[in-house]
């Protein structure tokens, strides 16, 4: 077969190829999908949503899946967010506050500190984010990631998104900034972060909320559990002037017109030659590494499928409940997928398994996502306002999370 006969261009060329392999799984088990979740329903123009069982090495899994036409011009995708990087709230919690017809989770995230007592886990997620076209935050170092291994030569600046050419595609996003003075300009090596560089210092505005900022300062950029620095600075600047300073990191709220530098070890030391009046300026924006399309909307994850081609040493071994992304039609058409949680289902799949389920779908390129008790799908059941859980998240309730994919529709 060849790759352009593997890229189906309708749904239903897509809910044909869904029913075939649901017919090759074996036949689906009675009541495994939450009542409402009907086979091939429309959710809305350019939006569907179907379900299907997935013989796996470790037993039967069963899949949720959003097929999203961007050729529609009605269909737009956001990030989903609960209003600030550090906090969470359910995907359907989200999707109803932002008006989504449909979504999934997305990135993986700072969800716990028991390496760190005393230490506040964020909740924030670990890789970039854009909304709405604008940088909400940066991507920890690796090591200070949760979540399973990444692929060999992926990272935490990996993210799947949309361009402004209304284009999904994956790519990577670095960060560029810069604090200048009078005296001099630093670089700036986090946005918004829950972990920083070791010798760096990163901004963190109004987009990060109230948590505290300590958690930056933990770790290593190879050890996410080695203990806390000790030589911390913290630097406030409004209005392009400094007007305090801390030997540790605060927390509360940030105004708008306001950014708190953190620093910690060589960092720490560059901002203690900061004093209250100086003029500083702070800037910062998310480079795209692999397209010179701006992104209107990413979020972090990591890819397993490339060009029709699974990524080398993707796991085959250890096997989960699953959430991602699948691009099709040269990023026109997108499959969402999110595994069930329920009992039956729970052994869920292996990366590798995901990446050949991606690929049998209909993508060629595919990221995964944040899996576990996080997977959840939302979409609108027809004639309903608000969106529903289509599949059973494996903790028995909707985890809250930092951030998802959202899916829109036009009146």
């Amino acid at each position: 077969m060849t790759r352009r006969q593997k890229r189906f261009g309708t749904a239903r060329a897509a809910l044909t190829l869904l029913t075939a392999l649901s017919a090759l799984a074996g036949t689906a088990l009675v009541g495994a999908a939450p009542a409402g979740a009907v086979q091939g329903t429309t959710v809305a123009p350019g939006v569907s949503y179907d379900e299907f069982d997935i013989a796996a090495a470790k037993g039967t899994a069963h899949a949720h899946v959003l097929t999203v036409d961007l050729r529609n011009p009605r269909v737009r995708l956001d990030l989903l967010q609960p209003g600030a990087v550090a906090a969470r709230a359910t995907v359907s919690q989200q999707a109803t506050a932002q008006g989504a017809v449909a979504g999934v989770n997305g990135d993986f995230f700072n969800i716990s500190e028991a390496q760190h007592p005393g230490v506040q886990a964020t909740g924030a997620s670990v890789g970039p984010a854009i909304a709405r076209g604008r940088a909400l935050k940066g991507a920890v170092p690796n090591g200070q990631r949760f979540g399973p291994p990444l692929p060999p030569g992926t990272s935490t600046e990996d993210v799947f998104g949309l361009g402004v050419d209304r284009r999904a595609r994956l790519g990577g996003l670095s960060l560029d900034g810069s604090i200048r003075t009078p005296e001099g300009r630093l670089p700036l090596r986090g946005l918004n972060q829950y972990a920083l560089p070791v010798g760096s210092i990163g901004a963190f505005t109004a987009k990060w909320g109230s948590v505290s900022r300590v958690r930056a300062t933990c770790g290593t950029d190879t050890d996410r559990a080695a203990p806390c620095s000790t030589d911390t600075y913290e630097v406030t600047v409004r209005r392009g002037r400094v007007v305090s300073t801390a030997d540790t990191p605060g927390s509360g709220p940030i105004a708008a017109d306001t950014t708190v530098l953190v620093g910690r070890e060589a960092g720490a030391q560059q901002l203690r030659k900061f004093f209250e009046g100086e003029r500083v300026t702070v800037r910062h924006r998310l480079v795209a590494s692999k397209s010179r399309v701006p992104f209107r909307f990413a979020l972090g994850g990591y890819p397993v499928l490339d060009d029709g081609e699974p990524l080398p040493g993707l796991d085959n071994r250890t096997s989960a409940v699953r959430t991602a992304v699948g691009i099709a039609d040269n990023g026109r058409r997108l499959l969402l997928l999110a595994l069930d949680g329920a009992p039956e289902y729970r052994t869920g799949l292996t990366i590798a398994e995901v990446a050949s389920v991606m690929r049998d779908v209909g993508s060629i390129d595919a990221f995964s996502l944040d899996g576990g008790g996080s997977s959840t799908l939302v979409a609108r059941a027809p004639g309903a306002g608000a969106v529903s859980v289509r599949n059973h998240p494996s903790d028995g309730v909707e985890r809250p999370v930092p951030n998802g994919i959202g899916v829109f529709s036009a009146r």
